[in-house]
């Protein structure tokens, strides 16, 4: 839909039209901008709609947003309301309306999406049912939070005019490697039968601190994840055994592939799949990955892992093409690629506000998938090869 831009003190600005997008609106190769390594979404205007909850219920307009949305201030809010950039049932409100249970509510912003590395999204495999891709670490495979447009979705979607598809299982944003996605819906629900049954096989690759066991290492341990945090731990039974085991069941099996005295490469296959599973299994056993700062043991030595950020790791591990390192591209701040809006909280600047530009791939990689009948498989990155 198209609505004038509000909250301008210039005239051009108050008379510009902008067209509002939504998650219907597919990602176009022009929406990309390369720049110093890194691939940016051009920013662009999104209608972020929610509903209000029970617990919303009775709030000022303003209040609701203040108290639940807090990347941005009151008086940003109160302007929003009172342009129109939030709407309720799709109408304009003064700053004094009170919310009620079920209300739709239309947040228009300007959008800026968190940057990825500036890496292509190579297909491995493609039919009329099936596609795999080699995802590169740091893209997430599917929107969500911040990201829309930067995703393997998205990308698949935007450079090589494929659409719809339907991943069929999911890697974490900084891990690489094997993604698999179903073309329709009918492909989509048979992986998801076999995933229910049990029948598939995962490997990964991770390269770890430490020398890791020469023998087959099993990790049968539960897992709590805590969303807050973002981040999963081992539930450490009691000797007694009188409590209840809280975490859920998670089980993976470890085999050492090759060791340098430092580091590890270990092939790793989880048998269930649960949030950063591979991770704090790893952790477990005394040898996390070697660039996992979230999950890294304390005693690990700080010569293990000094210069070995997830960042200089995914630099290190990778060619990314020249023609992402003009010498022009080197500033960030500049708007010459996006319109400025006037009432947006990011702009001028092309990357959104609270993005860690440091955090980019961990050395954990999905090299195989298989199931009675088909194999897939993905090449091993470079960093498998121990000096």
């Amino acid at each position: 839909m198209k609505r004038k831009r509000g909250g301008g003190e210039d005239n051009k600005n108050d008379t510009m039209e902008i067209v509002w997008q939504t998650p219907a609106n597919p990602p176009l190769k022009d929406d990309y901008i390369f720049r110093d390594g890194r691939r940016h979404v051009r920013p662009y205007y999104f209608e972020f709609v929610s509903h209000v909850k029970n617990r919303w219920a009775g709030k000022t307009i303003v209040d609701l947003f203040t108290e639940e949305f807090k990347g941005r201030d009151y008086d940003y809010y109160v302007s929003a309301v009172k342009c129109g950039r939030i709407q309720v049932d799709g109408e304009m409100v003064p700053v004094s309306h009170v919310v009620k249970s079920s209300q739709k509510i239309s947040h228009f912003v300007h959008r800026h999406e968190p940057p990825a590395m500036a890496w292509d999204v190579p297909i491995l495999y493609k039919d009329s049912d099936v596609v795999t891709v080699c995802k590169p670490a740091g893209v997430p495979v599917h929107p969500c939070g911040q990201y829309r447009k930067n995703t393997v979705v998205g990308i698949l979607q935007a450079e090589n005019d494929i659409a719809p598809l339907f991943p069929v299982h999911r890697l974490d944003r900084l891990v690489s490697g094997l993604l698999i996605l179903a073309r329709n819906a009918s492909k989509a629900d048979l992986f998801r039968q076999e995933i229910e049954a049990g029948v598939i096989q995962k490997q990964y690759v991770a390269r770890v601190i430490g020398v890791f066991p020469e023998d087959e290492q099993v990790v049968d341990v539960n897992l709590n994840h805590n969303a807050r945090e973002g981040k999963s731990s081992a539930e450490i039974s009691n000797s007694g055994g009188d409590s209840p085991a809280k975490g859920k069941a998670a089980c993976t099996k470890f085999t050492r592939i090759s060791t340098n005295g430092t580091h590890s490469i270990v092939l790793c296959k989880p048998i269930t799949g649960r949030t950063h599973q591979i991770r704090v299994h790893l952790k477990y056993t005394g040898h996390p990955i070697a660039n996992d700062f979230l999950y890294l043991s304390e005693n690990a030595s700080r010569h293990s892992v000094e210069g070995m950020s997830a960042d200089r790791a995914a630099r290190s591990s990778y060619t990314l093409p020249s023609q992402h390192f003009s010498p022009d591209e080197h500033k960030e701040n500049s708007a010459e690629d996006f319109s400025i809006d006037p009432m947006c909280t990011n702009c001028p600047n092309l990357v959104p506000k609270g993005y860690d530009v440091h955090e980019e791939g961990l050395w954990l990689h999905c090299v195989r998938y298989s199931a009675p009948g088909w194999v897939y498989e993905c090449p091993s990155p470079d960093w498998v090869h121990l000096p």
